[in-house]
């Protein structure tokens, strides 16, 4: 499980992240990445939509996901904050197909991100 201290809650923080930040697109989620900017450990939020399925399929997906994050979260090199926002084929994924495209994912967005 993704520690507390790393967990997104805050509105403002996810607006930012999006508007600001750089994306990575794969194919079954899109990530935003963007230099914290205040002094603060890395952060990471999730999206996942109705559209993604019932409120179980929903669940499942974020659990799925704050799992995978867990061991990319210190692998970070600056503070940063980062949205993952799950894609309706997310639902239906293999775990090896969602890290993978985790990982292209995540690779784009840190390489593009804006400072």
């Amino acid at each position: 499980m993704l520690a507390r201290a790393h967990r997104m809650r805050d509105g403002d923080a996810f607006r930012h992240t999006m508007r600001r930040g750089t994306k990575g697109v794969a194919p079954t989620l899109v990530v935003h990445a963007v230099t914290a900017p205040e002094p603060a450990d890395s952060s990471v939020g999730f999206v996942v939509s109705k559209a993604v399925g019932s409120a179980v399929d929903r669940n499942r997906v974020k659990r799925r996901l704050r799992h995978l994050m867990r061991d990319r979260i210190d692998d970070l090199q600056d503070p940063t904050w980062v949205v993952v926002r799950a894609l309706p084929p997310a639902a239906q994924a293999p775990s090896s197909s969602l890290s993978r495209d985790l990982d292209r994912a995540m690779t784009r967005a840190l390489n593009g991100r804006r400072r």
